[in-house]
């Protein structure tokens, strides 16, 4: 009985690792950062498009429709979890450290961190297994920016 529970939560943690992309993650987790305060700030969803648009290969006419689709996907999603094992199977540390960087630029879009948006990018960091000195780092170098 035990193993066919395993096999079925295996078969559906399977299934959702195939649809995601660096770029879907990606896109989850900074929207999980600016909604992490309670508030979706529009300044922190056109940091979020400009991050994307930047640095993945989604045009500015897709932008739209692609964030409503990671955000249906970190809706459905009950955990980090998919999203960090996602970078921990495919990233290595400097993709690390970038995608901390950009988690750190939404937070501080609006002009501030909130607390809730520090623990959230702590949180993330510690799961991507990425080293405590360099989330310091990235913090810094986004605040020395402002």
């Amino acid at each position: 009985m035990f193993e066919k529970l395993k096999q079925l939560f295996a078969d559906v943690d399977d299934a959702s690792m195939e649809k995601m992309t660096l770029e879907l993650v990606t896109a989850a987790l900074l929207l999980e950062v600016s909604k992490a305060d309670f508030q979706e700030d529009p300044a922190e969803i056109d940091k979020i498009r400009d991050i994307l648009v930047q640095h993945f290969s989604v045009s500015l006419g897709d932008i739209n429709a692609f964030i409503d689709e990671a955000r249906s996907t970190a809706s459905d999603s009950t955990s980090l979890y998919p999203f960090t094992r996602y970078i921990n199977d495919n990233c290595n540390n400097i993709e690390k450290y970038q995608l901390v960087v950009a988690l750190w630029e939404v937070a501080l879009e609006d002009g501030r961190i909130d607390k809730y948006e520090d623990h959230l990018i702590r949180k993330i960091s510690d799961l991507i297994y990425l080293p405590h000195s360099e989330f310091i780092r990235a913090k810094l170098s986004v605040m020395g920016n402002t």
